[in-house]
């Protein structure tokens, strides 16, 4: 079982959420100038690979990875009730009854999904891990391919083997295309909930 995470189990961009709460609001206005020459070669070359890792650079540079790690357990901790779907818990919970793994393969950083992950209970989770040096930094660069489109199919490859059997996915956008390809029962855009919100 694979599930996309961000659109398909969230509501929103789960990574632009955890960088805009974990900054400050005058660094975060700051930090969306810096980025504009990213944006326009976005525009450009549709690299959101690219723009993500200029993001990672401007807001997370420098930033240990207990500290990251730490903050990401906040942030779920604060945010899975706003941010997953109902019915996508709904699903999970189902397939979660039966022998299955559940797996969450994502282009957000698996770092900060992890949190999320472990609260579901997921069996495994691909994402792109982000890259430290040698102090257990964040350098604002990836360790890896951005874990989108085929490099999804890639990933799920390299953690369960060439003959690995989908039963089913779950995705989005064209992002998810080629994971959906090789589900026995691809599913696409099938959750729309959205939470409740919170009483006062």
């Amino acid at each position: 079982m694979a599930f996309d995470f961000d659109g398909t189990l969230t509501v929103r961009d789960s990574y632009t959420a955890f960088l805009k709460w974990r900054t400050p609001r005058l660094k975060w206005l700051l930090g969306g100038l810096r980025l504009v020459p990213a944006a326009f070669a976005y525009l450009l070359d549709r690299d959101r690979g690219r723009i993500k890792a200029a993001a990672t650079k401007v807001f997370l540079a420098g930033v240990t990875r207990e500290r990251l790690e730490e903050d990401a357990r906040r942030f779920a901790g604060l945010y899975s009730r706003s941010l997953l779907r109902p019915d996508a818990v709904i699903a999970w919970k189902r397939w979660r009854k039966g022998q299955v793994r559940l797996v969450i393969v994502t282009a957000s950083p698996d770092i900060v999904v992890a949190p999320f992950a472990r609260g579901l209970g997921a069996d495994e989770i691909l994402g792109t891990p982000l890259e430290f040096d040698e102090r257990g930094r964040v350098t604002g660069a990836f360790a890896s391919p951005n874990c989108r489109a085929a490099e999804k199919v890639v990933r799920i490859h390299a953690a369960f083997g060439p003959d690995v059997r989908v039963l089913a996915a779950y995705g989005d956008t064209e992002g998810d295309t080629e994971m959906l390809a090789m589900a026995e029962e691809p599913y696409y855009r099938v959750f729309t909930d959205s939470p409740k919100p919170a009483r006062p």
